[in-house]
């Protein structure tokens, strides 16, 4: 393995942020990722005040189908749903540009913060989060007894919103989502990742590649493409 991306890969798995560039065929961003078992209020800080787009929380498939999370695209297009709520299929998200399906699930915050939006009420939900999941993963709860451990420490709507995973990671979907949980599971923590996309100060389109590795640089931080990560997956680590 190269060793910028070998060493990429165990700064993740020791806290440190990572950039990830997805394609210039899908969103065309730079996305500051961190994982959720390493993550502090700091490093929510530095997403929030220095990335400028939205903060995201991306899981692994075998999270969300433990926990029972849909896709808000699933819901939202579900036909009772519709008829309670006809405005849902008005505003049904058909028109993608850069792939057929998004991945936001539910959005969430942890029953102990206030609002849910400060750093450290952001920092608490998501760290919370990874640590129940992890736990719950390990002695492989059943859906019912995770859905029931989910809501006692939990709520929605919430601050975080979270993305899921499609069901076979990169094989299926080569979003950023998938990227972010294919990298944690190549740093070997935890499937949970804490992120946000990189814009322009002035806010009107995403930071170029360009830009964006250069903002990286001047930081320390290591730089990965999708392309990049899409082969490490391939070939195994």
């Amino acid at each position: 393995m190269d060793e910028r991306i070998n060493d990429a890969i165990n700064a993740f798995a020791n806290g440190l942020p990572v950039c990830v560039f997805d394609s210039e065929f899908r969103e065309g961003e730079t996305d500051l990722l961190f994982s959720g078992a390493k993550i502090t209020e700091e490093n929510i800080r530095q997403l929030r005040k220095e990335c400028g787009g939205l903060l995201f929380l991306a899981i692994g498939s075998e999270i969300g189908e433990m926990f029972g999370l849909p896709y808000l695209q699933d819901l939202y297009d579900e036909p009772m749903l519709n008829e309670t709520y006809p405005l849902l299929q008005k505003l049904s998200t058909n028109d993608l540009q850069y792939d057929s399906k998004s991945a936001f699930t539910l959005s969430i915050n942890h029953r102990n913060t206030y609002t849910g939006i400060t750093d450290t009420d952001r920092c608490l939900t998501t760290k919370r989060f990874t640590e129940l999941s992890n736990e719950l993963l390990k002695i492989n709860s059943d859906k019912k007894n995770a859905m029931w451990k989910l809501g006692l420490e939990f709520r929605t709507p919430g601050h975080i919103p979270v993305c899921l995973e499609q069901k076979g990671g990169l094989e299926t979907r080569e979003g950023h989502t998938e990227l972010a949980v294919t990298l944690a599971r190549l740093a070997k923590v935890p499937p949970v990742v804490i992120g946000a996309e990189m814009l322009q100060p002035n806010g009107d389109a995403a930071l170029s590649v360009e830009e964006a590795k250069k903002w990286a640089k001047e930081r320390g931080i290591l730089f990965l493409t999708g392309d990049e990560i899409k082969q490490i997956f391939k070939e195994g680590r």
